[in-house]
């Protein structure tokens, strides 16, 4: 006898149960010395733990705050570890799955509209991408600048007047696909930028002489994975040779001291660079990009989480950049306006001294392609949350970010040929 199921009833069957973070922990521990550095560095090797900061266990050193995720099983071998080197670590995060959902702590405004004050899954931002374009087509147009793996467009917002040969800076947000406080920054800033041209005399002088390329979401297909399938995702989703582990990571992709970073190499890494730079069609469709419009583009925004950092060249060497002394000028004084709004504190300065070294990176890659004023923003918070920012805080990060981006393009448009 034959039974027909439902088609949905097929559909759910067939899909991947979402994974849950029941009574996983978050553990921030600073280890003292070399050898307390090196029994973290241990612990990886025999656990699973996921790197919240610094993003790998090779970058763990004496002194620095190190912030990770570990299983629900593996907590108390690794806590008794820890009691055992007398090294002493601070719970941050206690059931994983509780502050995912509580993330999202702000009721829908009005439904139906989209809302600054959520964060917005990828169908939701498709839509506002329209919207933009239809409530001010004389100030923003929608360019397709490719397609990921998955086949979803990856889309920029012009924000400007239509003339093409103006100075621009382009922006972009949501590189790694659990940092979705970046992705709502870029959506506040198209917004607020159209809302008060003509109100705002700094945002109607910058319009009326500059273009902004704003790329909401970067790694499109990662985004929709930590919305549907893995909260915690960090890489793009494309298939990698000879190996069951999915995903590169798109900021260590770039063509910029690609492959001089340990332990980027193997596939099941957070922090894998790819086969080759420029491997994943997201690198390779902003890379053209930005390379078509060098005339024009004079400075590279882009906008990661967490931390509150205001990052600046270089990530792969210590040495410094023939215009260290601009950039450094420029960080202080956006990081110091964006603490006039909430007092909150960022500190600023080259990547591989104030975060960890890195290669590949986008920042490195723009810099050295002839974009001299490149930065990278860490936004809120120092790991209360980590990537589990609360809904209740994107808009008072996106005001007080926005100072900081304001200024540093009003300071493009002034000083910058």
């Amino acid at each position: 006898m034959w039974f027909v199921l439902p088609v949905g009833l097929i559909a759910t069957t067939l899909a991947i149960a979402p994974v849950r973070f029941d009574r996983e922990k978050v553990l921030r521990v600073k280890p003292r010395d070399e050898k307390q550095a090196n029994l973290i560095k241990d612990l990886a090797q025999t656990n699973q733990l996921d790197f919240w900061y610094p993003d790998a266990a090779h970058h763990v050193a004496p002194n620095m705050t190190v912030d990770f995720q570990v299983s629900e099983e593996e907590s108390q071998s690794i806590q008794s570890a820890l009691d055992q080197n007398q090294m002493h670590y601070e719970i941050l995060i206690r059931n994983l799955q509780e502050e995912i959902e509580k993330q999202f702590d702000v009721k829908e405004d009005i439904p139906g509209r989209h809302s600054y004050a959520k964060y917005n899954n990828w169908d939701k931002i498709v839509a506002w991408t329209e919207k933009m374009v239809h409530k001010r087509p004389e100030m923003v147009s929608r360019i397709k600048i490719g397609t990921t793996v998955e086949d979803n467009p990856l889309y920029i917002l012009k924000v400007g007047k239509k003339d093409e040969r103006r100075k621009a800076i382009f922006m972009d947000c949501g590189i790694h696909a659990r940092e979705w406080i970046s992705p709502a920054f870029c959506q506040w800033f198209v917004y607020q930028a159209t809302k008060t041209y003509g109100k705002n005399k700094i945002m109607t002088k910058l319009l009326d002489q500059m273009n902004f390329y704003v790329l909401p979401v970067f790694n499109v297909d990662g985004y929709i994975w930590s919305w549907t399938q893995n909260r915690m995702w960090r890489k793009n989703r494309s298939k990698n040779q000879n190996s069951k582990c999915i995903g590169t990571d798109l900021n260590r992709n770039f063509n910029v001291s690609w492959n001089s970073s340990p332990n980027t190499e193997n596939p099941c890494k957070e922090t894998y660079r790819g086969p080759a730079p420029e491997s994943e069609k997201e690198t390779k469709a902003v890379t053209d990009f930005i390379r078509s419009h060098l005339k024009f583009i004079k400075a590279y925004i882009t906008i990661h989480s967490y931390s509150q950092m205001l990052l600046v060249p270089y990530g792969y060497t210590t040495e410094l950049p023939p215009n260290h002394k601009d950039l450094a000028k420029i960080a202080k004084i956006g990081t110091d306006a964006l603490s006039t709004r909430y007092e909150t504190h960022y500190i600023y300065g080259p990547i591989a001294s104030t975060i960890y070294p890195t290669s590949g990176s986008s920042l490195d890659w723009a810099y050295n392609l002839g974009i001299k004023h490149t930065f990278a923003f860490e936004l809120r918070d120092k790991g209360k949350f980590g990537f589990l920012l609360p809904e209740s805080q994107i808009k008072p990060t996106c005001k007080e970010t926005m100072i900081a981006v304001k200024f540093i393009a009003k300071y493009i448009l002034k000083h910058v040929c």
